[in-house]
């Protein structure tokens, strides 16, 4: 594989899913927490109570990310640390992140920070959450005291990660907290996100602050599952579900009005939709994050709100159930290059595989496989011109995958709940490897 030599390998975390010490140093519950000890949530009643203990164990992986050769660190902050209580900054909380960065900046390793990686304080919930478009200033408060105590350290920064998610998944699918299932209050939620990232983005350049900022949003190419014009139907309407609803008011100031007619069936009031607001969500960036895993192949479902449903697929299939698709990873890429030229960071791609240790080793043949052919998907998009400045592997380790609890394995690095005992696992060595070989 041919790489330039200022592009970007990274490795990527977040903070719920590994630091654990979940009431230590002042913090305080945040929604996942709530969410995670709701019986019937997540499964086993998994928490992140201890994850990974990379709280207490932060020296001994940014080692591992040293010895990876990886340039870059991409970590998520815990907001319930920064901001325990309403109007409460909580130093301590603060600390353990500067000690982090410094460890990184000891060790010769860059640092890509998001700001919000789905941990809302449990206090902010208990005021409405994102859908009460007032608990935006919470956000602000806590994101200036971040670019207030951190800029100095950190190289990138990204508002947040995967609003979909943390709007739709968490709203109307209900399987991430808070576990709601109102379409109202997803849309809501997915307003009230990106017009906190625009927000954020203008308050970090009055403060003076020069570091890129972006967003990470996750993105799949959808496709029919037939030529049947309902299954066309249904993959435009997945298409406006997941991409164009984020897509469109960053890059274009609006929102899809075909989804705009499909939510009104049940949404009667859109007043919380002001007129400036796509000014503010459209402020450019420096650059787009793309988490991407997987392609969605859909046929249509005349019961489903949005029209579709996932179709049947005989591609490879990692433990999550989702098609290994390299080939339509570079589709992707190209249709974002409709919306925006600005450099685009791959934040998240990795695989979840049926790990085991024999002997002291984890011979993961086709996370490896998986790795190795979407960076070979990242090198063609490159050499169509597409500027893919980066890839973040996720993730550095097994850790707490949310509604899956710890069932399912990420990591390049193989994580030992009991002991906290990290083995590295042959994709580890794999990445280390391509890292090296990269154009000097």
């Amino acid at each position: 594989m041919s790489f330039e030599k200022d592009f970007i390998f990274g490795v990527a975390t977040a903070s719920y899913q590994i630091e654990g010490a979940h009431d230590e140093d002042g913090r305080t519950p945040s929604i996942w927490d709530t969410f995670s000890k709701t019986k019937g949530k997540v499964l086993n009643m998994d928490n992140g109570d201890v994850a990974c203990d990379h709280y207490h164990r932060y020296k001994e992986d940014v080692e591992l990310i040293k010895e990876l050769g990886a340039d870059s660190y991409r970590f998520s902050i815990a907001w319930p640390r920064i901001f325990p209580k309403e109007g409460e900054y909580n130093p301590k909380g603060m600390e353990f992140y500067k000690n982090l960065l410094k460890e990184l900046k000891a060790k010769g390793i860059k640092a890509t920070a998001t700001l919000y990686h789905w941990d809302l304080p449990q206090w902010v919930q208990d005021k409405g959450g994102w859908e009460v478009r007032d608990n935006i200033k919470y956000f602000l408060e806590y994101t200036n005291k971040c670019f207030e105590e951190l800029d100095e350290y950190v190289d990138m920064w990204i508002t947040h990660n995967e609003p979909w998610c943390a709007s739709f998944l968490s709203n109307l699918i209900g399987e991430h907290a808070p576990g709601k299932r109102s379409i109202s209050a997803a849309v809501k939620v997915a307003h009230h996100l990106l017009l906190s990232h625009g927000l954020v983005v203008r308050k970090y350049r009055e403060m003076g602050l020069k570091k890129p900022i972006g967003i990470t949003i996750n993105l799949s190419p959808y496709y029919p599952a037939s030529n049947d014009y309902k299954d066309l139907i249904a993959a435009n309407n997945g298409d406006g579900f997941l991409n164009r609803w984020f897509l469109e008011p960053l890059f274009r100031g609006r929102y899809p009005f075909d989804m705009i007619n499909l939510y009104a069936q049940r949404i009667d009031d859109f007043s919380f939709i002001k007129s400036d607001d796509f000014e503010i969500i459209n402020e450019k960036c420096d650059f787009l994050g793309i988490n991407f895993y997987n392609r969605s192949l859909v046929e249509y479902d005349p019961n489903s709100l949005l029209l579709h449903r996932g179709a049947y697929s005989d591609y490879k299939k990692t433990a999550m159930g989702w098609d290994v698709s390299p080939n339509e990873f570079v589709d992707l890429i190209k249709m974002v290059r409709k919306y925006t030229d600005l450099p685009i960071y791959i934040t998240e791609n990795g695989s979840a595989w049926e790990d085991e240790v024999e002997d002291g080793r984890v011979h993961d043949i086709d996370r490896i496989e998986y790795l190795v052919d979407h960076l070979r998907a990242v090198e063609k998009m490159n050499e169509l011109g597409l500027n893919v400045k980066g890839y973040f592997c996720w993730s550095l380790l097994d850790n707490f995958e949310w509604g899956f609890g710890y069932s399912k394995r990420f990591g390049i690095v193989y994580v030992d709940y009991n002991t906290q005992q990290r083995i590295k696992k042959d994709s580890f060595f794999k990445y280390k490897e391509i890292i090296a070989s990269r154009n000097k």
